[in-house]
Parts: structure tokens; sequence; C-alpha cells
């Protein structure tokens, strides 16, 4: 098993044939991800290197089976995008695009939810499952199968990381880049309830920012509900008061949001927490290796 893409997923590609989307989707296929599919409107009929390209999702879907949709449409279409992959009827939808208003997203987030679908993103690096499939940025040959999940808001630290676990012999079940933006398809808690109930997954590393209070939730959750082994890191520790960091989701309010407050959120639920990236994966080992 796996989780969000595994061997089991037909991917469709809406935006493949612009140069992102078409360069992205051929990488997902090398890795030996099934994508079955393109869509761009009014290029139906044509071809990307052997992938049909359709008009509609609704087309993909019944020629192909597509399940699950990357997104790489500009930002002021892909909300478009993703309520028409939803409503043709794909179950997960990771979105890549970047510079999606946050009130669309509100009301993206609120009709995905009754609808039952998955959906990671937007700006984010997708999901890698290695060794099963690839949907999204993440540079899948720094990563080997093992049994750590891994779960970001960050897409450089989840490969640092994930690389970091590679030279230590170690490898990963799923990683699931959630995305940096304030509002966003699935929650901290949303994966890490996917990596519980996955029996490929022993432990989990959580890799947090500066900024909003998820991590803080997603401490809670750890502890209560989990039952494996976490480790996690907090990036912004060296950003300056009062200024502007990274993602749109890094807002600090007064000491909210700080990367030492959520560090003692994490460490008072008995989580340990990596100063470096280097020392997280370390932490994560011990548990893999014991």
């Amino acid at each position: 098993m796996a989780v969000v893409v595994d061997r089991e997923t037909r991917l469709v590609v809406q935006g493949l044939t612009g140069s992102e989307g078409r360069f992205h989707g051929l990488r997902n296929r090398a890795y030996g991800t099934r994508v079955v599919a393109g869509v761009t409107p009014g290029k139906g009929g044509q071809d990307v290197e052997g992938i049909p390209v359709f008009d509609s999702v609704v087309d993909a879907v019944a020629s192909e089976g597509a399940n699950t949709s990357m997104v790489f449409v500009p930002a002021p279409f892909a909300a478009d995008a993703i309520y028409e992959a939803v409503d043709a009827g794909i179950g997960t939808v990771i979105c890549i695009t970047e510079g999606i208003p946050a009130h669309e997203m509100l009301r993206i987030h609120s009709y995905i939810r009754t609808k039952g679908v998955t959906m990671i993103g937007p700006n984010c690096p997708g999901v890698l499952s290695p060794g099963k499939a690839n949907v999204g940025i993440i540079p899948a040959e720094i990563f080997s199968e093992g049994s750590i999940g891994l779960v970001s808001r960050s897409g450089t630290l989840t490969y640092q990381i994930g690389h970091e676990l590679t030279q230590l012999g170690l490898g990963n079940s799923s990683i699931v880049g959630i995305g940096g933006d304030p509002i966003v398809g699935s929650s901290f808690i949303d994966v890490l309830e996917k990596f519980r109930d996955d029996p490929e997954t022993a432990s989990v590393v959580l890799v947090g920012e500066i900024g909003g209070d998820e991590e803080e939730k997603a401490a809670a959750f750890i502890e209560s509900e989990l039952g494996k082994p976490a480790v996690a890191y907090i990036a912004g520790f060296t950003a300056p008061p009062g200024k502007t960091m990274g993602h749109a989701g890094a807002i600090i309010s007064g000491s909210a949001g700080t990367a030492q407050a959520k560090k003692d959120a994490l460490e008072a639920r008995g989580i340990r927490v990596g100063t470096t990236p280097t020392e997280t994966a370390q932490l994560a080992a011990e548990p893999a290796r014991s």
C-alpha cells in the first residue's frame, strides 16, 4: 500500500500541452506512473508523446479511466480546472499551481469535502510513493522505498530530509507535500490519518514552517491518535521578526505561529523536534532501526 498515489493511479494531466505540464507529466510517466491522458480545451485529438489529449476531464475519464488529476493550469483558470476534475468523478486532485486566491480555495475546500475527494495543494510539490507512482515535481531519484511516511509544508525541505534518509539507508512509504498556502486541500491531520491507516508506514516525519497553527493541531493528533513513532522539523527559527517569509501561509501573530512556539507544542506532546534536517533524519532513523 501507499497513500494518495500508488500503482492503481491513472493520471490525467490538466495542462499537459503547456511547457511545465508536459515536462513534469513526461517525467512522472518515465518514473512509472500511469499517465493515461492530458486535458487542454480545444486541443482534443492531439497527443503528447503518445499520451492522448482530450478537451475535457469527463472525456479523459470516460475514455481512459483516469482517477487522479494533476493540475498544471495557470492560476486564473486553476479553480475551474479543480471543479471540472471533481465533477468528472476524479477521486484525487493534486494541484501544483501557485497563486490561487485564498477566497477561491475556501470555496473549493468546502466543495471537495462534500464530494469525498482527496485534494493535495495548491502550491505544492505533489506526492511520491517510491517504486509505485510520482505525481508532481518531486525529484524521485533521491528517494527510496521504505516505511517512513513524510508530510511537509515545504517542497525543498521535503527533498532534503528524504535524501538524508536515503543516505542513512532508509526509505519512504509515501511523501506528501501539502503546500504552503493558508488554505490547502489536505491538512497535516488529513495526511496523518492516511499514514495511521497504512500498514506500510511504520513511522512519520512531519516538516512544518512558521505561521498558522497546523503543526500544533497535528501534535495533538499524533499524541492521541497516530499510534506510530513521529518526529518533526520546523523551519523558520532564524526568520527576522515582522518580516514576511516564504509561503503565503507563513503569517505570525504575536508569539503564535513562531518556530519556537511550534517546537514547544510538539515537544510538550512527546514529539522530538530536530534542529536541522540532518538531525531530523537521524531521529527518524532510530525507530526505523529498532
